[in-house]
């Protein structure tokens, strides 16, 4: 069964565009890498902001959030504003085709 992780964080005011390219540039490579990683879906609106990664199984999520993770948010700590909330979940239904 595919896995969900939500993240949900703040943008610094001001700094939309300078995370987005910080995101795609640095980040995404390094998710991209992991094993069991599908797909990822990031949502901005003003400076709220939102990314749901598909994993292919929960343990590989989790190897993710405790090996990768802290590296993701040392790089974008520039941009981002406290902590990022991080919510599970196993996905049910989908239209992507993962």
């Amino acid at each position: 069964m595919n896995y969900i992780r939500n993240v949900s964080f703040t943008v610094k005011s001001g700094k939309s565009s300078e995370f987005n390219k910080a995101f795609t540039d640095e980040v995404l490579p390094m998710i991209k890498a992991q094993p069991g990683f599908k797909h990822e879906l990031g949502m901005l609106n003003g400076e709220h902001a939102i990314g749901l990664s598909v994993w292919s199984d929960k343990a590989s999520a989790e190897e993710y959030s405790t090996a990768v993770y802290p590296k993701v948010l040392q790089k974008l700590s520039p941009w981002i504003e406290g902590t990022p909330k991080v919510t599970n979940y196993d996905l049910t239904v989908s239209t992507l085709a993962v």
